[in-house]
């Protein structure tokens, strides 16, 4: 009997969305089609519906918006389409259950179409409204994080209705650490980073190699051992040689300097719901990284570097998960054979 999918949307703001999905279903025996923008042939590609400013920060700018939801912008032929194309693929697929990763409002339609949500829940302080209708209505929920970086905060229903998986997307490398490499991380999902704050950082280590990843701006006039490597489609490589790796608290790169038991200096971003500052204050506590709340200044990257050399690597051993993505997959493939009893029963 053909099983019926699992419907799994992915937003676009970031790239960790959209590799934890990757991950879950290439590790998945069930069939998982993926539904977001910019999906192209690997799943269904749904309209845009970011502003028309092209800026996405989550405000619609709306003056009567429902309480449970976000982002609901009126007038806008890319939500109109979207939510079209979503109802249209549930209609026709009628989906075993739909993974939400992360969207109250794709959520609520899910549910108001007749189908269960496993709801993808980031850090952060999340006790607003729409996030806790769409837990919910939730028939369980998903946390990408280990549970010892679980906000103090949660409400306990929350927490029993959660289940993590950390290390979806970590793959550890196997090169052997550069000893006297700084890794500089940086992703899609925050503001790139200041080739002249690099290159100020840099020259007061010069006994370090400082290596970025990601985009970055080129400063004026570098240092010798300050390198900019670019982009790069195995992060987890650079990481597993770096002496030290520097980086923001997106669930992708912590998971991955935990995987691969690296000194961190963890250097927050800003992000809605105080995602990113909740999960860097669990690893400072922890003893995992050593973390500024913002861009170190120059004359402190000495200190900073020689307190992340000095911290235990059990902490960031202890955080890491084995097989992430194969241990949620199994448990999202129970889910929807759960789901789709009923139908194995009438075949029979």
């Amino acid at each position: 009997m053909k099983r019926r999918p699992i419907g799994y949307y992915v937003h676009h703001h970031g790239a960790g969305h959209r590799a934890r999905a990757a991950a879950i279903a290439a590790a998945c025996d069930w069939p998982i089609v993926l539904l977001g923008t910019g999906m192209g042939e690997r799943g269904i590609d749904l309209p845009d519906d970011r502003p028309r400013s092209g800026r996405f920060d989550g405000d619609d700018a709306a003056h009567c918006r429902p309480a449970a939801l976000h982002y609901a912008p009126l007038d806008h032929s890319g939500v109109r389409l979207r939510v079209a194309r979503i109802a249209e693929w549930i209609a026709q697929e009628r989906p075993a259950l739909m993974v939400i990763d992360v969207s109250v409002e794709v959520a609520m339609l899910a549910r108001l179409a007749s189908v269960p949500t496993i709801y993808v829940r980031l850090n952060g302080l999340r006790d607003d409204l729409p996030h806790l209708d769409a837990f919910r209505g939730a028939a369980a929920l998903l946390a990408p994080y280990h549970p010892a970086t679980e906000p103090p905060g949660t409400p306990s229903w929350v927490r029993e209705k959660t289940c993590h998986f950390p290390g979806i997307t970590d793959t550890a490398g196997t090169e052997i650490a550069m000893d006297r490499r700084i890794l500089v991380v940086f992703g899609h999902g925050g503001a790139p980073g200041d080739g002249a704050l690099l290159a100020d950082a840099a020259s007061a280590c010069p006994e370090w190699e400082w290596r970025v990843i990601g985009p970055a701006s080129l400063p004026a006039d570098g240092p010798a051992n300050l390198v900019f490597a670019g982009w790069t489609n195995e992060p987890e490589r650079e990481i597993a040689r770096a002496g030290v790796v520097v980086g923001a608290a997106g669930d992708g790169l912590v998971g991955a300097v935990m995987a691969a038991d690296r000194p961190f200096v963890c250097v927050p971003d800003d992000r809605p719901f105080g995602e990113q500052r909740a999960t860097a204050g669990c690893l400072a506590r922890l003893g995992a990284a050593v973390v500024s709340p913002t861009w170190p200044s120059a004359e402190s990257w000495p200190a900073l570097i020689d307190e992340a050399l000095s911290q235990d690597g059990s902490a960031r051993r202890a955080l890491h998960g084995m097989h992430g993505a194969r241990k949620a997959a199994a448990w999202l493939a129970d889910h929807a054979a759960a789901m789709t009893l009923g139908d194995e029963e009438q075949a029979a």
